[in-house]
């Protein structure tokens, strides 16, 4: 892990009208660093990533994110150079005979349809290699429609790593997912960080599959905020204070459980992890 931070955000405020979705957040995350976003829905978590990724303005403060390669600028709605980007699944609607490989593709062109890398035979082995990276060999070349939510997913990391991003922006990867494609999700994401020092901010409902990866946690509840390491974060005193009333944290079998009361928390956040009434 570099000590350098590569995105860096400085008495960063969002509102929208009278609604403050956060206020004076200052926060740096270093190559090879693993963060976690968390809190109910509502609360602002992709509209961080839309931050970072220059699609949503701040009310104040700065965002900056600053790959090593240098890459900047716009990408047709794809994230900028030197940035990977997994969005939530169904966020982005892409023709009905496209395939598996032709996604992974615009990883590296998408901007240009063709022309991002040069050498066709260099394209092909850099697609190829981050296929064989996330085990979608079998199902790359079937229609993303006919491909499961796993596949499908598996398919979206290869292509958010294959033009090799010094920073990775995933927004809930986990969604709709069974246990163990959750689990080889956060493994695929787990191993460009430890492997290429990628620093990844993932926005979660399901802390537990990535609860061993995670460097520091970023809370966010109506207009509040924790930052901090996961044991700091996550307890009983740091979850009541923010939601503004008795929340229990406990830990069973190396998995965090949190409880509270119906109205305050699960209603809120229905996908929330291990919330019990």
């Amino acid at each position: 892990m570099t000590t350098e931070p590569v995105i860096q955000l400085r008495d960063a405020s969002l509102t929208f009208g009278s609604r403050t979705l956060w206020s004076g957040l200052n926060l740096d995350v270093a190559g090879g660093e693993f963060l976690a976003v968390l809190g109910p829905n509502g609360s602002g978590k992709s509209t961080l990533l839309s931050v970072l990724l220059g699609q949503q303005r701040l009310s104040s403060g700065t965002a900056r994110v600053a790959p090593r390669d240098g890459h900047r600028g716009n990408r047709g709605g794809l994230a900028p150079r030197g940035i990977g980007y997994i969005p939530q699944q169904g966020a982005v609607e892409f023709p009905h005979a496209l395939r598996g490989a032709d996604l992974v593709s615009l990883g590296l062109d998408g901007h240009r349809w063709g022309l991002g890398v040069r050498g066709a035979a260099e394209r092909r082995r850099r697609v190829a290699d981050a296929i064989d990276a996330v085990g979608a060999g079998s199902f790359a070349r079937r229609p993303l429609a006919l491909l499961s939510g796993g596949e499908q997913q598996r398919l979206r990391v290869a292509q958010a790593l294959v033009g090799e991003p010094d920073v990775l922006l995933c927004d809930e990867p986990l969604l709709s997912l069974d246990h163990a494609n959750q689990q080889a999700v956060s493994e695929l994401i787990e191993r460009r960080r430890r492997e290429a020092g990628t620093a990844v901010l993932f926005v979660t409902h399901e802390i537990n599959p990535i609860l061993s990866y995670v460097d520091k946690m970023l809370y966010l509840v109506d207009g509040r905020f924790s930052l901090g390491r996961t044991d700091e974060v996550m307890t009983s005193a740091t979850l009541s204070t923010l939601y503004r009333t008795n929340v229990d944290v406990v830990r069973i079998g190396g998995q965090i459980h949190v409880t509270g009361p119906h109205s305050a928390v699960c209603e809120d956040d229905p996908h929330h992890p291990h919330l019990q009434a």
